[in-house]
């Protein structure tokens, strides 16, 4: 009745630490696994100390994001994966809300609203998330970025091995190529039209200081997937 959840928290010199993990040992759901993936820091890990009794502590070289969530889903022991940025929080009802929507709708993956909020915990902004009339509004939307918040997602785990988890080579847009794959391959993704995280938006989060490199990447994927896209969203009808 309760699939085991297998929470991903990569770290990497991140200061916030502390109240990822503290919200992620808060989850009302019953059955979680939390697993920490220390992508080689040389600062702030001694946040982690105090919980480790509670959860497991993955050390590896640094990689970058994509590696530390793949080495962390490959461990796992969860039917379902959650990923939570090591800046961000969730909120302590997010999987018992959304793991039994995922059953109710066999979903295989899907995405919630957020909440934002600033490097002192306010929260700035309310219920953030494009909403889509449908699914062919929501495929449409891949043409021109990234329509799903990473730490907002609860997938089945056998789903991303299946697709080959995130790609290592990709620094920042590793979780909308893995979109890309899965949408093209006809997976599902389902909403929950509710925030069930906190997203923390700081001056030294990768989003505001890798700007350009993001908007390279986000280039490169949507030319590799266009023609692919294309001919899906004709399918649709689009």
């Amino acid at each position: 009745m309760y699939p085991k959840v297998s929470i991903i928290i990569p770290f990497y010199n991140d200061p916030y630490v502390d109240q990822a993990i503290v919200s992620a040992l808060n989850q009302t759901y019953p059955n979680v696994e939390i697993i920490v993936v220390d992508d080689g820091s040389t600062q702030h890990a001694d946040k982690i100390r105090p919980y480790m009794d509670r959860l497991y502590y993955l050390g590896k070289a640094n990689g970058g994001t994509a590696s530390a969530l793949n080495y962390g889903i490959r461990m796992a022991s969860g039917e379902y994966i959650a990923w939570l940025s090591s800046d961000d929080q969730f909120y302590p009802h997010k999987l018992s809300v959304q793991i039994p929507f995922m059953q109710a709708h066999q979903s295989l993956i899907s995405f919630s609203a957020f909440d934002l909020i600033d490097a002192y915990n306010r929260v700035t902004q309310y219920n953030i998330s494009p909403r889509f009339p449908s699914k062919l509004a929501f495929n449409q939307a891949l043409r021109y970025g990234n329509p799903i918040n990473g730490c907002t997602v609860v997938a089945n785990r056998q789903l991303l091995l299946q697709a080959g988890l995130f790609n290592e080579a990709l620094p920042y847009t590793h979780d909308y190529d893995l979109w890309m794959r899965l949408i093209l391959s006809r997976v599902e993704f389902h909403y929950v039209d509710q925030p069930l995280i906190r997203y923390r938006w700081h001056d030294q989060m990768g989003s505001v200081k890798n700007q350009k490199a993001i908007e390279a990447e986000i280039r490169q994927i949507q030319t590799a997937y266009a023609p692919l896209l294309e001919a899906y969203l004709r399918e649709l009808g689009g």
